[in-house]
């Protein structure tokens, strides 16, 4: 996970894209290029019958400029970063501060694909890859650039009750000062727990229950097992956080019923 801070002092979390993701989409992209640079000498070569051969090998030059340079750079430029690989594989190009990249950023990045790509078939991109924590090749490096992952993988709602026996404590007790990093790593402890050798969870769960406790007034019951007590904060969070957003959602629907209502206002 890459942590990027804006200039609005947003916190933003990217997740670089892997080597294998990154060299599927850049196959599939310049698989499609290879079929449009065939198709388009095919059909030079039925128009060209009649011309020079010197301005026959010009034109065949600029045809393969064209399809290796000019339309990967037009196709990022114009999709800020996208491609038919990237699209098909959940991928973005963006600059090193989460933004869209523009022409320049595609015109480094598909000039030094002519060296690190195509005529070293992937090998220089793969090892200057592993030298840098976000994946980047050297085009990315000197465009300031890097692939991002979009998709994301579907997680379904952390939805558990609160423990009976906390019930009480959980209602009274103050839980909304919890960072959300704390909350998001009890929440992925949670879901994953079950999976977890006994030993780690109980390991997991205490560390956790203790980095919780100065968040939390008043302390938990004495001898809650600290297991019980991250399933009780995290319900009671969900519950207060549901119960304010209806309230808001009715709030709203209360007003919008009163604006479309004629004559307005009675």
């Amino acid at each position: 996970m890459s942590t990027i801070i804006t200039g609005e002092a947003v916190v933003l979390q990217l997740r670089p894209a892997s080597f294998v993701l990154r060299a599927v989409g850049c196959f599939i992209d310049y698989l499609v290029y290879l079929i449009g640079l065939v198709a388009s000498l095919v059909l030079l070569e039925k128009l060209a019958s009649g011309f020079d051969s010197a301005a026959i090998r010009a034109v065949v030059i600029i045809v393969v400029v064209l399809w290796i340079v000019a339309v990967p750079v037009l196709v990022e430029t114009l999709s800020r970063g996208k491609s038919l690989g990237r699209l098909i594989m959940g991928l973005r190009i963006v600059r090193d501060d989460g933004g869209s990249i523009r022409f320049r950023h595609a015109f480094i990045r598909a000039m030094l694909a002519l060296l690190e790509v195509l005529a070293l078939f992937g090998s220089l991109a793969l090892l200057v890859s592993f030298a840098n924590e976000r994946g980047k090749r050297l085009g990315d490096m000197l465009a300031g650039t890097y692939s991002m992952r979009e998709r994301r993988e579907r997680v379904a709602p952390l939805v558990l009750p609160v423990p009976q026996q906390l019930r009480p404590w959980a209602e009274l007790a103050d839980v909304g000062r919890i960072p959300d990093p704390l909350a998001a790593r009890i929440a992925r402890f949670i879901r994953q727990g079950p999976s977890m050798a006994q030993a780690s969870r109980e390991q997991v769960a205490a560390t956790l229950a203790a980095d919780l406790q100065p968040y939390v007034s008043p302390a938990p019951p004495f001898g809650c097992p600290p297991e019980q007590f991250l399933a009780a904060v995290v319900a009671e969070r969900r519950e207060r956080d549901y119960r304010r957003l209806s309230a808001v959602a009715e709030r709203q629907r209360t007003v919008r019923e009163r604006i479309h209502r004629l004559p307005f206002g009675t």
